[in-house]
Order: C-alpha cells, then sequence, then structure tokens
C-alpha cells in the first residue's frame, strides 16, 4: 500500500513509540487521526508533524466503550495502527481485578475490537491495512509478565489470524513485535537498562518496521538484534528450557525491577 494520501488511525500517539511511529506516516504522505489519553499532547504533536489535516481523538481505552467511540470517530480510514497499551507487569496475586481487567482491555480487547469497526469499510473498498504493535513478549514469556504476555500472545494470535480472514478481501493485517527499545517502552519507563549482550533497537527502528509491514503488506515484523530474534525462535521451540533459563536470580531481579519502575498505578 502506498501511504501518500491515505488516512490513519494511530492510537496511543504520544507515548516514545508512538510519537516515532506517527512521524513516519506523517513522513510518508498519511494524514493522521492521533488518539491518546492526553489533549494537549496530541495537539502538541500534530503541530510538529509534516502535512496538514492531521487531528486528534483524545481516549482511554480503558474505558468501556472508549475503543468502539473512538473507532466511530475517526470513521472510514484506510489504516489502523493499534499502538496503546499497557505495562501489566507485575505477580498477579498483587494486582487487583481491575488492573487485570485495564490490561486486558487496553492490549487486547481495544485493538480487536478497533478492528472489527473499522475494516468492513475497508473490505468495501478493496485494501486497507491493520497493524498491531505487540512485542517479543508476544513470543516469549518472563518473569512477572503473566499478564503482560497473555495480551501480547493473544493480540499475535488475533492479528494472524485475522490475516487469514482478510487477505483474500483485500485487507492486510500485519504483527510488529519489538525487542528491547532504548528511549521508550518497558526499560527506558522504568529506568532500568536492559540486559547486557542482547541490543537493542530505537524508536525509529520500530516506526520504519511499521512502515514497512504496511506498504509491503507483511504478516509479521521483528525489530530486534539478531540475538533477540534467535532467543525468541528458541523460546517458542523449547518453552521448558526458556522458562528455567529466565527465572534464576539475575531475571527474577531485573523482572522486579521494571515491575516496580512501572506499578498499576502509571498505567
Amino acid at each position: 500500500m502506498d501511504l501518500a494520501g491515505r488516512k490513519a488511525l494511530l492510537t496511543g500517539a504520544t507515548g516514545g513509540l508512538g510519537r516515532a511511529i506517527a512521524i513516519a506516516l506523517a513522513g510518508r504522505g498519511a494524514t493522521l487521526s492521533l488518539s491518546a489519553r492526553k489533549p494537549e499532547a496530541l495537539e502538541a504533536l500534530a503541530a510538529e508533524l509534516p502535512g496538514s489535516g492531521h487531528r486528534v481523538l483524545p481516549a482511554d481505552l480503558a474505558e468501556p466503550g472508549a475503543a468502539e467511540r473512538l473507532a466511530a470517530e475517526a470513521g472510514a480510514v484506510d489504516v489502523l495502527v493499534a499502538n496503546a497499551g499497557v505495562q501489566g507487569g507485575g505477580l498477579l496475586g498483587e494486582l487487583t481485578p481491575d488492573q487485570v481487567t485495564r490490561a486486558l482491555r487496553v492490549n487486547l480487547e481495544a485493538p480487536m475490537l478497533m478492528a472489527r469497526a473499522l475494516y468492513p469499510a475497508m473490505v468495501e473498498h478493496g485494501s486497507g491495512h491493520l497493524v498491531f504493535i505487540s512485542s517479543l513478549n508476544g513470543k516469549v514469556a518472563s518473569p512477572r509478565t503473566s499478564l503482560y504476555s497473555a495480551t501480547k500472545f493473544g493480540l499475535r494470535g488475533f492479528a494472524l489470524g485475522l490475516r487469514m480472514d482478510l487477505g483474500p478481501l483485500g485487507v492486510g493485517a500485519s504483527l510488529v513485535s519489538p525487542g528491547f527499545v532504548r528511549e521508550a517502552g518497558m526499560f527506558a519507563e522504568a529506568g532500568v537498562k536492559p540486559p547486557p549482550g542482547m541490543g537493542t533497537t530505537t524508536p525509529e527502528r520500530v516506526a520504519a518496521a511499521t512502515v514497512n509491514a504496511i506498504e509491503r503488506d507483511k504478516a509479521e515484523v521483528v525489530p530486534a538484534t539478531l540475538q533477540l530474534r534467535a532467543m525468541s525462535h528458541f523460546a517458542l521451540a523449547a518453552p521448558g528450557i526458556s522458562v528455567r533459563a529466565q527465572s534464576g536470580s539475575v531475571g527474577q531481579k531485573m523482572a522486579k525491577a521494571i515491575a516496580d519502575g512501572h506499578p498499576p498505578s502509571k498505567w
């Protein structure tokens, strides 16, 4: 798909990844509907983007019905980039039912409901693309991420299954699964350094991968280092070994630091 002249809805637009994706999409000529929880930050971002006609649609996707309302406000779009997400980290027993619901709703339910609302118009026009920003935690679980990983494993299955349903109708669906991202994401937000030796990627690389997924109709793109891609493939093939390897004191300590640095109050 050529993005020039296309209308795109981007959720989670004001975070580190969201900003980079917004800049990349606008740079390719798309007109954006930007969504996040803070209207002022959305307005500032819209004013910075190249091109014209960008608009802001504030929404808290953790609220009941918010995803459907946002889709209705956005109207017919050519592209959805479902980027909004919460960390959802911590021990399950320490999370309240409301916090569990919030993570499930923002990370999994909202993308599903927005896709459901938006794809019929794409099918009618014979073109369109749905992008779901996931994580390597959608392939590899780690300590204190049972809830977060559940949402990302679910999002991966949803995106790939939806791709099979919509591909014959002219609508693409892609998954973007970043590895460790510096300057954005869970490590940056928690103030924790990524594990040594694994390498990191940048928000700009994730944004470029998102554009690539749309323009080349990719099933999944993984902006991550070779080490992390290899690790994720191994974990899928040998989950028992992966669990044992990550359950040691080093993995537990890092997982706790991330969870403590991004508590549910920040979701």
